[in-house]
């Protein structure tokens, strides 16, 4: 399994509207997108995306942009990834007396991955996200002093 470009870049922007969420200062995709350097017609239909699905919300006028329509201690990275990618976090259905042992065996042991990947990915918060980033930017400074 690997984070899809898609989902990273919808992730660096809910990240940078988290720590502006306090604040409640709209983000602008010019400013995401110069950050990150991610290409703002992409990052406009992420955004898009995202805000469809209830994630953020716009604000529009000079001072417009987007924020988190929810806290970001309530958005879990599970809920961005489904919104995103469409993940499927339904278990697969029940071996069938027609399948042989093998993939039985084999089809079990993914499930179980796909279910550990679930719980972990549920577990996290975008505001875990930003206190992660917080401490390492702490540790990169101490370790310049």
């Amino acid at each position: 399994m690997e984070l899809s470009s898609k989902s990273e870049y919808a992730l660096l922007a809910l990240l940078e509207m988290s720590e502006a969420y306090r604040k409640e200062e709209p983000m602008q995709i010019r400013q995401i997108a110069a950050m990150h350097n991610i290409p703002d017609r992409y990052l406009e239909q992420l955004l898009a995306t995202l805000r469809r699905q209830g994630l953020i919300r716009s604000q529009r006028g000079a001072r417009g942009g987007y924020l988190l329509a929810k806290a970001p201690w309530h958005v879990t990275l599970l809920d961005v990834l489904d919104c995103i990618e469409g993940v499927d976090t339904t278990p697969t259905h029940p071996a069938t007396h027609s399948e042989d042992l093998e993939r039985s065996v084999i089809r079990a042991a993914w499930q179980e991955a796909c279910q550990a990947a679930n719980t972990v990915l549920e577990n996290y918060t975008l505001q875990d996200l930003c206190d992660r980033r917080r401490s390492k930017k702490q540790l990169d400074i101490m370790y310049y002093i």
